[in-house]
């Protein structure tokens, strides 16, 4: 009997304890300042459950909250991202002193969530781009030159419903380049006609860096949702320099390099 009540009591302490961990964290605002909640990953969703806290996503990853009246429990505010969900209890602070001006997510600390929306989140997409990076270049007839700059497909990789676009530049010239944009398009690979002349522009989900300068190398991978274009026509990739300039490059994508994409 006194085993059963010991084992009853740890029981019940673990349960209360874990009870505790799971309530949410309570953030102090402030109607004089604005607390900005930092996600790791996009926001997709925002509830914030009274009318007494306004709230906006100034950018794809933080959400800005700041409370319209000095009532002292001001409800709570969900937070989902693409792969989680996180709930903070909202009280008023007794001066702008006293309120939280920044919080941020931890990804490790809260609750995962499977968005349907989402079939693959940022933070793989990153990984996963990290890892093409690592693969030897497969692709060796793909590349353009001109002024002295190079531009070249390494390799295309399929993973799921997305497409993991691998490329490299190479500067011989003196002057950095520094990338204006990097835009890609399916257009056909014969012109017969201007007015038949057809291109379609798609832009990739998510590219591993963003654009820059660089004085020898750049490498970079741009992710795609799946797609097929007809034999007739090419994926073609343009990349041009910021200022006048004419170090602009293309370089054009066959079908045939898209079927026999490796699986990464």
């Amino acid at each position: 009997m006194k085993r059963l009540l010991t084992f009853l009591y740890f029981t019940l302490l673990s349960f209360i304890s874990s009870a505790q961990t799971q309530e949410p964290q309570v953030i102090f605002v402030h109607e004089d300042i604005s607390t900005h909640i930092i996600s790791p990953e996009p926001i997709m969703y925002v509830d914030i459950s009274t009318d007494d806290v306004a709230g906006d996503i100034p950018v794809t990853n933080i959400l800005r909250i700041k409370p319209k009246s000095g009532a002292p429990a001001l409800g709570v505010v969900t937070v989902v991202g693409e792969r989680f969900m996180v709930q903070y209890r909202l009280r008023y602070a007794s001066s702008s002193q006293g309120a939280d001006t920044e919080i941020r997510i931890d990804p490790t600390q809260v609750d995962e969530y499977l968005n349907p929306a989402v079939p693959m989140s940022r933070a793989d997409m990153k990984r996963l781009s990290l890892q093409a990076l690592q693969q030897a270049p497969g692709i060796k007839h793909r590349y353009t030159r001109k002024h002295k700059m190079e531009l070249t497909l390494n390799n295309v990789f399929m993973v799921g419903d997305y497409f993991f676009v691998d490329v490299s530049m190479k500067n011989r010239a003196n002057i950095p380049y520094s990338i204006d944009q990097v835009r890609f398009k399916i257009e056909d690979k014969k012109v017969v006609k201007a007015t038949n002349f057809q291109q379609t522009e798609i832009k990739p989900v998510f590219a591993l860096h963003g654009t820059g300068s660089f004085k020898r190398k750049y490498r970079n991978v741009f992710v795609f949702r799946k797609f097929t274009f007809p034999e007739e026509k090419v994926l073609r990739m343009e990349v041009s320099e910021q200022q006048v300039s004419g170090r602009c490059l293309t370089l054009e994508v066959d079908y045939k390099d898209v079927l026999d994409a490796d699986i990464l």
